[in-house]
Protein backbone atom coordinates (compact mmCIF):
# COMPACT_ATOMS: atom_id res chain seq x y z
CA UNK A 1 0.00 0.00 0.00
CA UNK A 2 0.87 3.54 -0.79
CA UNK A 3 2.09 5.43 2.37
CA UNK A 4 -0.03 8.63 2.84
CA UNK A 5 1.25 11.53 2.62
CA UNK A 6 1.78 13.76 5.84
CA UNK A 7 -0.36 16.58 4.86
CA UNK A 8 -1.02 19.45 7.56
CA UNK A 9 -2.72 22.20 5.86
CA UNK A 10 -5.61 21.92 3.12
CA UNK A 11 -6.56 25.06 1.66
CA UNK A 12 -10.27 24.75 -1.16
CA UNK A 13 -11.78 27.62 -3.38
CA UNK A 14 -15.02 27.62 -2.68
CA UNK A 15 -17.17 28.76 -5.91
CA UNK A 16 -16.84 25.52 -8.39
CA UNK A 17 -14.78 23.62 -6.11
CA UNK A 18 -15.99 23.02 -2.89
CA UNK A 19 -19.29 24.23 -2.88
CA UNK A 20 -22.15 22.25 -4.88
CA UNK A 21 -24.16 23.26 -7.74
CA UNK A 22 -26.26 24.45 -5.92
CA UNK A 23 -23.67 27.61 -4.12
CA UNK A 24 -23.89 25.16 -0.73
CA UNK A 25 -21.76 23.73 0.84
CA UNK A 26 -21.93 19.97 0.91
CA UNK A 27 -23.46 18.36 4.19
CA UNK A 28 -20.64 15.76 4.23
CA UNK A 29 -18.16 18.58 5.09
CA UNK A 30 -19.22 19.12 8.56
CA UNK A 31 -18.01 15.82 9.71
CA UNK A 32 -15.24 16.04 7.59
CA UNK A 33 -13.63 19.04 9.86
CA UNK A 34 -14.34 17.35 13.07
CA UNK A 35 -11.95 14.57 11.92
CA UNK A 36 -9.43 16.73 10.36
CA UNK A 37 -9.38 18.99 13.33
CA UNK A 38 -8.56 15.92 15.17
CA UNK A 39 -6.10 14.71 13.12
CA UNK A 40 -4.40 17.87 13.13
CA UNK A 41 -4.70 19.23 9.82
CA UNK A 42 -6.10 22.59 8.71
CA UNK A 43 -8.69 23.45 6.62
CA UNK A 44 -8.66 26.56 4.58
CA UNK A 45 -11.62 28.12 3.11
CA UNK A 46 -9.11 30.05 0.07
CA UNK A 47 -11.82 32.29 -2.26
CA UNK A 48 -12.08 35.54 -3.74
CA UNK A 49 -15.41 35.98 -1.15
CA UNK A 50 -15.21 38.57 1.31
CA UNK A 51 -14.69 37.14 5.44
CA UNK A 52 -18.09 38.03 6.52
CA UNK A 53 -19.54 36.22 3.68
CA UNK A 54 -16.90 33.04 4.68
CA UNK A 55 -17.50 33.30 8.29
CA UNK A 56 -21.47 33.33 7.31
CA UNK A 57 -21.07 30.21 5.58
CA UNK A 58 -19.40 28.37 8.32
CA UNK A 59 -21.47 29.20 11.31
CA UNK A 60 -19.62 28.65 14.62
CA UNK A 61 -16.62 26.43 13.33
CA UNK A 62 -15.54 29.66 12.00
CA UNK A 63 -14.34 30.63 15.61
CA UNK A 64 -11.49 28.34 15.16
CA UNK A 65 -10.82 28.37 11.39
CA UNK A 66 -8.60 29.80 9.16
CA UNK A 67 -9.15 31.88 6.14
CA UNK A 68 -7.88 33.35 3.14
CA UNK A 69 -10.35 35.86 1.91
CA UNK A 70 -10.49 38.45 -0.81
CA UNK A 71 -8.46 36.23 -3.45
CA UNK A 72 -5.50 36.76 -0.52
CA UNK A 73 -5.77 40.19 0.51
CA UNK A 74 -7.21 39.06 3.85
CA UNK A 75 -5.48 36.21 6.06
CA UNK A 76 -7.28 35.43 9.36
CA UNK A 77 -6.75 32.69 11.76
CA UNK A 78 -9.62 32.71 14.25
CA UNK A 79 -10.03 36.19 15.03
CA UNK A 80 -6.57 36.86 14.36
CA UNK A 81 -5.69 38.84 11.60
CA UNK A 82 -2.50 37.77 9.62
CA UNK A 83 -2.17 39.76 6.43
CA UNK A 84 -3.99 42.51 5.20
CA UNK A 85 -2.68 44.02 1.99
CA UNK A 86 -4.71 47.50 1.01
CA UNK A 87 -4.69 49.07 -1.96
CA UNK A 88 -2.88 52.79 -2.68
CA UNK A 89 -6.17 54.81 -2.43
CA UNK A 90 -4.78 56.87 -5.57
CA UNK A 91 -5.22 54.25 -7.42
CA UNK A 92 -8.38 53.29 -6.49
CA UNK A 93 -9.64 56.50 -7.02
CA UNK A 94 -7.94 55.88 -11.04
CA UNK A 95 -9.24 53.01 -11.64
CA UNK A 96 -13.09 53.78 -10.32
CA UNK A 97 -13.63 56.53 -12.77
CA UNK A 98 -12.05 54.38 -15.44
CA UNK A 99 -14.87 51.76 -14.66
CA UNK A 100 -17.03 54.35 -14.81
CA UNK A 101 -15.91 56.04 -17.90
CA UNK A 102 -15.84 52.07 -19.30
CA UNK A 103 -19.97 51.67 -18.35
CA UNK A 104 -20.75 54.77 -19.82
CA UNK A 105 -18.82 53.69 -23.18
CA UNK A 106 -21.18 51.03 -23.02
CA UNK A 107 -19.38 48.19 -21.28
CA UNK A 108 -22.32 46.15 -19.13
CA UNK A 109 -20.22 46.01 -15.66
CA UNK A 110 -21.08 46.59 -11.98
CA UNK A 111 -18.09 47.36 -9.60
CA UNK A 112 -17.72 46.55 -6.47
CA UNK A 113 -14.97 48.23 -4.16
CA UNK A 114 -14.01 45.49 -1.34
CA UNK A 115 -13.12 47.49 2.17
CA UNK A 116 -11.95 45.89 5.56
CA UNK A 117 -14.94 46.27 7.10
CA UNK A 118 -17.53 46.24 3.87
CA UNK A 119 -18.01 46.32 0.16
CA UNK A 120 -19.56 48.95 -1.47
CA UNK A 121 -21.65 49.22 -5.05
CA UNK A 122 -22.99 52.69 -6.17
CA UNK A 123 -25.05 50.26 -8.89
CA UNK A 124 -28.12 49.05 -7.64
CA UNK A 125 -30.81 47.83 -9.89
CA UNK A 126 -31.48 44.36 -9.31
CA UNK A 127 -29.69 42.16 -11.77
CA UNK A 128 -26.52 43.79 -9.98
CA UNK A 129 -27.59 43.54 -6.47
CA UNK A 130 -28.44 40.15 -6.56
CA UNK A 131 -24.98 39.14 -7.88
CA UNK A 132 -22.95 41.19 -5.44
CA UNK A 133 -25.32 40.11 -2.39
CA UNK A 134 -23.85 36.14 -3.29
CA UNK A 135 -20.31 37.20 -2.35
CA UNK A 136 -21.00 39.95 -0.07
CA UNK A 137 -22.55 39.61 3.15
CA UNK A 138 -21.53 43.02 4.37
CA UNK A 139 -23.03 45.19 1.31
CA UNK A 140 -23.70 48.94 1.04
CA UNK A 141 -25.36 50.82 -1.55
CA UNK A 142 -23.78 54.27 -1.40
CA UNK A 143 -23.69 57.18 -3.86
CA UNK A 144 -20.45 57.39 -4.70
CA UNK A 145 -17.86 54.57 -4.40
CA UNK A 146 -15.00 56.98 -3.43
CA UNK A 147 -16.48 58.53 -0.31
CA UNK A 148 -16.34 55.34 2.14
CA UNK A 149 -13.44 55.21 4.67
CA UNK A 150 -12.29 52.18 4.62
CA UNK A 151 -8.95 50.19 4.08
CA UNK A 152 -9.55 49.05 0.42
CA UNK A 153 -8.30 45.21 -0.51
CA UNK A 154 -9.47 44.53 -3.77
CA UNK A 155 -11.48 46.18 -6.39
CA UNK A 156 -13.93 43.24 -7.71
CA UNK A 157 -16.03 44.03 -11.31
CA UNK A 158 -18.96 42.16 -12.58
CA UNK A 159 -19.37 41.59 -16.50
CA UNK A 160 -22.73 40.70 -17.65
CA UNK A 161 -20.74 39.18 -20.58
CA UNK A 162 -17.52 37.05 -20.25
CA UNK A 163 -15.16 38.75 -18.07
CA UNK A 164 -11.79 36.86 -19.49
CA UNK A 165 -13.16 38.06 -23.23
CA UNK A 166 -14.47 41.63 -22.76
CA UNK A 167 -13.34 43.50 -19.08
CA UNK A 168 -9.55 41.93 -19.10
CA UNK A 169 -8.49 43.06 -22.07
CA UNK A 170 -10.15 46.67 -21.43
CA UNK A 171 -7.65 46.64 -18.15
CA UNK A 172 -4.76 44.51 -19.59
CA UNK A 173 -2.51 47.02 -19.30
CA UNK A 174 -3.07 47.18 -15.23
CA UNK A 175 -1.36 43.94 -15.04
CA UNK A 176 2.27 45.69 -15.30
CA UNK A 177 1.62 47.65 -12.07
CA UNK A 178 -1.38 45.64 -10.19
CA UNK A 179 -2.87 42.06 -9.78
CA UNK A 180 -5.62 41.87 -12.37
CA UNK A 181 -7.03 38.04 -11.81
CA UNK A 182 -10.23 36.19 -13.77
CA UNK A 183 -11.48 34.78 -10.72
CA UNK A 184 -15.04 33.70 -12.55
CA UNK A 185 -16.59 33.41 -15.87
CA UNK A 186 -18.08 37.13 -15.00
CA UNK A 187 -15.93 38.26 -12.33
CA UNK A 188 -12.18 40.06 -12.21
CA UNK A 189 -10.86 41.34 -9.33
CA UNK A 190 -8.09 44.20 -9.29
CA UNK A 191 -5.51 43.46 -6.44
CA UNK A 192 -1.98 44.96 -5.10
CA UNK A 193 0.75 43.55 -7.15
CA UNK A 194 1.99 40.06 -5.72
CA UNK A 195 -1.05 39.26 -3.91
CA UNK A 196 -2.79 36.30 -4.64
CA UNK A 197 -4.32 32.62 -3.09
CA UNK A 198 -1.03 31.11 -3.27
CA UNK A 199 1.30 34.42 -1.20
CA UNK A 200 -1.75 33.94 1.53
CA UNK A 201 -1.17 30.11 1.52
CA UNK A 202 2.48 30.62 2.10
CA UNK A 203 2.11 33.07 4.76
CA UNK A 204 -0.17 30.34 6.28
CA UNK A 205 2.37 28.00 6.10
CA UNK A 206 5.22 29.87 7.62
CA UNK A 207 2.25 30.84 10.50
CA UNK A 208 1.48 27.27 11.06
CA UNK A 209 4.70 25.46 10.50
CA UNK A 210 3.95 23.56 7.51
CA UNK A 211 5.72 22.95 4.49
CA UNK A 212 4.59 22.90 1.11
CA UNK A 213 4.86 19.31 0.75
CA UNK A 214 2.38 18.69 3.80
CA UNK A 215 0.00 21.18 1.74
CA UNK A 216 -2.92 20.26 -0.50
CA UNK A 217 -4.96 22.48 -2.33
CA UNK A 218 -8.01 22.20 -4.50
CA UNK A 219 -9.16 24.77 -7.39
CA UNK A 220 -10.85 25.10 -10.48
CA UNK A 221 -10.39 28.72 -12.06
CA UNK A 222 -7.48 31.09 -12.92
CA UNK A 223 -7.23 33.03 -9.50
CA UNK A 224 -6.30 29.51 -8.21
CA UNK A 225 -3.21 28.88 -9.81
CA UNK A 226 -0.82 30.21 -7.26
CA UNK A 227 -2.58 28.48 -5.21
CA UNK A 228 -2.20 25.09 -6.11
CA UNK A 229 1.37 26.16 -6.87
CA UNK A 230 1.88 27.08 -3.17
CA UNK A 231 0.91 23.22 -2.42
CA UNK A 232 2.78 19.76 -3.77
CA UNK A 233 -0.72 18.11 -3.50
CA UNK A 234 -2.11 20.72 -6.14
CA UNK A 235 -5.86 19.36 -7.39
CA UNK A 236 -7.60 20.63 -9.94
CA UNK A 237 -11.73 19.65 -10.52
CA UNK A 238 -12.76 18.12 -13.50
CA UNK A 239 -14.49 21.04 -14.37
CA UNK A 240 -11.88 23.39 -13.81
CA UNK A 241 -10.55 25.77 -16.27
CA UNK A 242 -7.94 24.55 -18.81
CA UNK A 243 -5.55 26.55 -17.97
CA UNK A 244 -5.45 25.19 -14.10
CA UNK A 245 -5.66 21.46 -15.31
CA UNK A 246 -2.35 22.04 -16.86
CA UNK A 247 -1.28 23.48 -13.68
CA UNK A 248 -2.25 21.04 -11.12
CA UNK A 249 -0.55 18.10 -10.41
CA UNK A 250 -3.71 15.94 -10.11
CA UNK A 251 -7.17 16.03 -10.75
CA UNK A 252 -9.97 15.66 -8.48
CA UNK A 253 -14.01 14.64 -9.20
CA UNK A 254 -16.09 17.69 -9.63
CA UNK A 255 -17.48 20.01 -7.36
CA UNK A 256 -21.15 18.22 -8.46
CA UNK A 257 -20.03 15.13 -7.13
CA UNK A 258 -18.14 16.85 -4.03
CA UNK A 259 -14.66 16.13 -5.33
CA UNK A 260 -12.94 18.09 -2.95
CA UNK A 261 -14.09 15.88 0.12
CA UNK A 262 -13.91 12.88 -1.35
CA UNK A 263 -10.44 13.33 -2.27
CA UNK A 264 -9.66 14.88 1.26
CA UNK A 265 -10.88 11.28 2.81
CA UNK A 266 -8.55 9.02 0.60
CA UNK A 267 -5.84 11.56 0.85
CA UNK A 268 -5.48 12.00 4.44
CA UNK A 269 -7.19 8.62 6.23
CA UNK A 270 -7.41 5.97 3.52
CA UNK A 271 -4.66 6.12 0.66
CA UNK A 272 -3.01 8.94 -1.47
CA UNK A 273 -6.52 9.98 -3.27
CA UNK A 274 -4.75 11.35 -6.47
CA UNK A 275 -5.88 11.31 -9.52
CA UNK A 276 -2.65 11.68 -11.23
CA UNK A 277 -2.73 13.27 -14.82
CA UNK A 278 -2.06 11.23 -17.99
Amino acid sequence: MTPRPDIRLIAADMDGTLLDGDGEVPDTLWPLLERLSAAGVEFVPASGRQLATLRRTFGAASDRMSFIAENGTFVVRGHEEVSVDAMDPVFVDALVRRLRELALGGLDIGVVVCGKESAYIERADAAFLGEAEKYYARLAVVDDLLAPDDAILKIAIYDFGSAEERTAPALADLAESHQVVVSGHHWIDVMELGVNKGVALQTLQRALGVTRSQTAAFGDYLNDLELLDAAEWSFAMENAHEQVAARAAHRAPSNLEHGVITTIERLVFGGDGARVKS
